[in-house]
């Protein structure tokens, strides 16, 4: 395998192939690993500079990051990438007990035996902004600060209520922290700046982005510093993006490949496990739209009951299937429909629902002979797919209206699977009528 640029772990599969989309778009062959791969599926894709791998941190607790992540970032560390980048949503929701940042940073730290570690979070591509360490998003062309935002300050697992995303960090961590401000970023001693900053000892250095200009100036940054035999970053996909501005400037990467619409497919299969109201939008669209909704009871697939509860949407969505209709199977239409309380009294509960989805969706796509399927919600998504038998991802087509969900070709050992086009989309991602588009192969 030829020397990597990147390597990455992705704390949910929506982020894991958003990076994908990002390298890519910019030229660099990308392939993401559902699981550690043995030595015959890496060999597989040898060509690839960036290898990623998909996560569920996002859902996770700290506890089985020490176990889980430690190993991850492990094997990571042995594919001796430039840099090695720790995924997060460009939200940045997260919690002292879910999802932590905070500890994800202490524990790649310790594996690259790195005293200051980059933060970047900004990715104007996405409609994300940091300023002075804050961040911003935006929801239906508007602009919010991140613990004002109409969704994420509602978020039901891990709703953000501070912006300064350094003070958001010390409710997850002991570790010191700086900032490299917008205006530092951009004045002739950005350089020194950072430098202080890591010689002083500081463990997390976060750098501000709030346009392309100062993407590239983060990216020069973070290519400056790394370290023989790989780097640790953590970030959004912002940090793809920076990297990418930095190669292409100075010839290590050329322009990315063009992508042929994949063309209409007769029938596709949705699941859905998230509460978004953008998803909410999106489903109502697509039953106007030729699709037929079927509610699935998210408490009871996660139930002594789950097996009659995935037969019965399993049939419900054969019938759909088999008389021509696409169909979405959904267990939540909009944020006042969220179950989440009731779930969340079973331990290992939202797990349990995204394999659930996956068994339904897998059983689908095999009995009715799919090519295409869509799974919903970022969460949902790792889980689900996980089901699927999918050893493997890698970009069949970008959705320019919707960056950050990309349609993907399934690399499995199941015959039926193997070459299935999946198109993963977070909860916040995509227009109305996300769905119609790719059951037509149109992009977003």
């Amino acid at each position: 395998m030829q020397d990597l640029l990147l390597s990455y772990y992705g704390d949910d599969l929506t982020g894991s192939t958003d990076v994908m989309e990002a390298l890519e778009l910019g030229g660099v062959p990308t392939v993401l690993f559902m699981r550690q791969p043995d030595a015959a599926l890496l060999s597989r894709f040898a060509h690839c500079q960036a290898i990623g791998l998909a996560g569920t941190s996002r859902s996770e607790t700290p506890q089985w990051m020490d176990t889980h992540l430690r190993e991850a970032f492990a094997w990571l560390k042995t594919l001796k990438a430039a840099i090695c980048h720790y995924k997060v949503c460009s939200t940045f929701d997260s919690s002292p007990t879910i999802g932590s940042i905070g500890r994800a940073i202490e524990i790649g730290r310790a594996v690259f035996a790195q005293d200051s570690v980059p933060l970047l979070v900004g990715a104007p591509q996405l409609k994300r902004y940091t300023a002075f360490g804050h961040l911003f998003a935006a929801y239906r062309d508007q602009y919010f600060r991140i613990d004002r935002h109409p969704v994420m300050s509602r978020h039901p697992t891990t709703p953000m209520d501070e912006s300064d995303l350094l003070i958001h960090l010390s409710r997850q961590t002991a570790l010191s922290s700086g900032l490299v401000d917008l205006a530092t970023l951009q004045s002739a001693s950005r350089s020194v700046a950072f430098d202080r900053l890591t010689g002083n000892g500081t463990a997390i250095v976060l750098v501000d982005v709030d346009n392309l200009e100062t993407q590239a100036l983060a990216g020069k940054e973070l290519w400056r510093v790394r370290k023989p035999g790989g780097s640790f970053v953590v970030g959004s996909s912002g940090v793809e993006y920076a990297l990418l501005a930095e190669w292409a400037s100075n010839g290590i990467v050329s322009a990315g490949q063009g992508f042929t619409p994949p063309g209409t497919a007769e029938r596709i299969a949705v699941v859905s496990g998230s509460c978004s109201p953008t998803t909410e939008r999106q489903i109502r669209h697509a039953l106007t739209d030729g699709f037929d909704g079927i509610e699935v009871d998210p408490v009871e697939l996660v139930s002594q009951a789950s097996e009659k509860a995935i037969a019965r949407a399993t049939a419900s969505g054969r019938a759909s299937l088999q008389a021509g209709r696409s169909v979405i199977l959904y267990t939540a239409l909009g944020p006042t429909a969220d179950r989440g309380a009731e779930i969340d009294r079973q331990e290992g509960a939202r797990h349990k629902l995204g394999r659930g989805l996956g068994e339904i969706l897998r059983s689908l796509t095999i009995e009715q002979s799919l090519r295409r399927v869509v799974i919903a919600g970022g969460d949902t998504s790792s889980h689900a797919l996980g089901g699927m038998g999918v050893d493997a991802l890698t970009i069949r087509m970008p959705l320019p209206a919707s960056p950050g969900s990309p349609l993907c070709v399934a690399h499995s050992r199941v015959k039926a699977i193997d070459g299935l086009e999946v198109a993963l989309k977070g909860g916040q991602v995509g227009t109305d009528r996300y769905f119609s588009a790719i059951r037509d192969g149109l992009g977003d």
